[in-house]
């Protein structure tokens, strides 16, 4: 079959990779340059997510573990494994106990792609491991692995793969419209495919409605910002925002030190940008924890994106589910939210949707 996918984020680049290898021609669109928006914002991490389980997503966690060894092993130039560290002080929001049944679980449900088993530091050992904690309350840390991603490298990487199987990029192509019998309007011409997939991330919603194709999903749209700051450390950190108790990372990335994410609902007419209010927030998170404090400054980097993720009636944005939902009306397949680590999980299910549209 002739097939059409729109958006060249990661979702839409595992999709038309899994329909390639299914033997079908695909056209991939992009409205501005692939790999560039959403899918190149992330927290650089490939993971089940730890902090899922609490929300009881445990089939997301174990899909996540074992899509995160396939891209580990599969490109071991852009992903590797990383060291974690969760303090644990006393009288702090998660218990020790709690932790150590969380990363139990997180082993279990990695199953033969476990990168490592966690265990448990002792403050003087913690010390060594990661310098300029503020002591007071400490009583040690639980260390874990998971996988960290230069995610644009990575995603250029997957395009790459997907090129080399016969893929059609038509980067800088708006998709103005699509239709149910499988018609689709650029600002440049209309194109008639066998099925077309809605892989626009935060703005396939906006694609339905321009094509007036209702739908029962809708998108939470949330703003994960980010510091960039010079390096200061060597082993990842997860830490409680001593603000609302929110989770958040201090990472090794290269030569910086990444600090995030936020959770901000946002609009699409909204710039996607790090607000002050967000910079403060991680700074204060940073120095609540540390001996030598971050001073707001120029050498201080910044980056932010959306993730679209499938509407609920949660108010807090670090509830909503990070699964993935597709919608199929006529020859129209719609992805809803989803994860970076399982978006070659996303591109089977496409491709398993595509059989349907085979007269």
């Amino acid at each position: 079959m002739r097939l059409a996918v729109v958006g060249a984020g990661i979702n839409g680049v595992m999709s038309a990779w899994a329909l390639l290898d299914e033997g079908h021609q695909v056209d991939l669109y992009e409205q501005g340059e692939p790999v560039n928006a959403t899918s190149r914002a992330s927290t650089k991490l490939l993971h089940g997510g730890l902090r899922y389980l609490e929300h009881g997503d445990f089939g997301l966690v174990r899909e996540g573990l074992r899509a995160r060894s396939w891209w580990l092993k599969r490109a071991p130039d852009h992903a590797h494994s990383i060291e974690i560290a969760i303090p644990v002080y006393r009288g702090g929001g998660r218990s020790r106990w709690t932790l150590k049944a969380g990363l139990v679980l997180y082993d279990l449900l990695a199953g033969r792609s476990r990168l490592c088993r966690h265990r448990w530091l002792d403050p003087e050992k913690l010390s060594r491991r990661v310098r300029g904690l503020k002591p007071g309350h400490l009583r040690g840390a639980y260390v874990f692995c998971d996988g960290q991603m230069d995610d644009h490298a990575l995603g250029m990487w997957a395009l790459n793969q997907v090129q080399a199987k016969g893929v059609r990029l038509y980067s800088n192509v708006a998709v103005q419209t699509i239709a149910f019998n499988g018609t689709l309007v650029t600002d440049k011409r209309s194109e008639q495919y066998d099925g077309i997939v809605n892989a626009a991330g935060p703005w396939s919603v906006a694609l339905l409605e321009r094509s007036h194709i209702p739908s029962p999903h809708q998108l939470d749209l949330v703003r994960g910002s980010h510091l960039l700051v010079p390096r200061r450390h060597d082993i990842g950190l997860l830490l409680e925002s001593p603000d609302d108790g929110r989770v958040c990372f201090v990472l090794p990335y290269g030569d910086l030190t990444l600090i995030g994410t936020t959770e901000v609902r946002q609009s699409l007419a909204e710039p996607i940008i790090c607000a002050a209010s967000e910079r403060a927030y991680l700074i204060r998170l940073y120095n609540w924890y540390f001996q030598t404090a971050l001073v707001d400054d120029a050498s201080i980097q910044t980056f932010a994106g959306v993730r679209p993720l499938i509407a609920s009636e949660e108010s807090d944005a670090s509830a909503v589910t990070r699964e993935c939902a597709i919608e199929v009306q006529g020859k129209v397949a719609t992805i809803f939210g989803g994860k970076w680590t399982t978006s070659r999980d996303t591109g089977k299910r496409i491709a398993s949707v595509a059989r349907g549209w085979i007269k």
